[in-house]
């Protein structure tokens, strides 16, 4: 990791997550950057922030947006990330103010993406770890990311990744294959709320 982040570092930002997502669904405001937020969370980090629906005892994706690469002050993404996931997602209406007390968020927070080398791309599924690594593809214009968390969520194993990483880019998912398509991995810490408004833990991933 590029740096390390404790349990109250992870709970400060989950907690800004939702003050800003609360505030612009309530007030229609922005939140700024708390002055106590630490060095470490001022540093320009990738960092994503998944809001998931416990509505009828089921956890159902709500929201998930965030910056890949490290461009933004973390505190900073975090607020913008919070705010765009909970509003500006296409593949849901935005979330309103009466959904707060039925969400729980989710802050991951990145490495920088590296460019995995092989010398064939059937030897894809080899470099790359179910449980440790998210994934970005690139072909052309397309482009599609899946945090670390999501193949061990739908128990999928390195190839299927692969291939669902493709579908969420709008390629074939096959695409993989392919010569001109170009394959990095990241890793993340994770923090999230057990329940809303509930006690924060760090999420450990672990293998398949």
């Amino acid at each position: 990791m590029p740096f390390q982040l404790s349990l109250e570092e992870g709970k400060f930002l989950v907690e800004l997550a939702r003050e800003a997502v609360e505030e612009h669904l309530k007030n229609r405001k922005s939140i700024m950057v708390p002055e106590d937020a630490s060095e470490k969370l001022l540093q320009r980090c990738g960092v994503f922030v998944t809001i998931n629906s416990l509505k009828r005892g089921e956890k159902r994706l709500r929201g998930c947006i965030g910056y890949p690469y490290p461009a933004t002050p973390l505190a900073q993404a975090v607020i913008e990330s919070a705010v765009s996931s909970a509003t500006q997602d296409p593949r849901f209406h935005p979330l309103s103010a009466g959904e707060l007390d039925d969400v729980i968020l989710e802050v991951s927070v990145l490495t920088p993406p590296q460019i995995i080398k092989a010398e064939k791309p059937s030897e894809y599924p080899a470099k790359i770890k179910v449980g440790e690594d998210g994934l970005i593809i690139e072909r052309g214009m397309f482009k599609g990311l899946l945090l670390p968390q999501v193949p061990v969520e739908w128990k999928w194993d390195e190839e299927e990744f692969l291939c669902q990483c493709c579908i969420k880019a709008g390629l074939p998912p096959d695409c993989w294959l392919m010569e001109s398509a170009k394959i990095y991995k990241f890793q993340a810490i994770i923090f999230e709320e057990e329940k809303p408004r509930g006690e924060i833990k760090r999420k450990a991933l672990g293998g398949k």
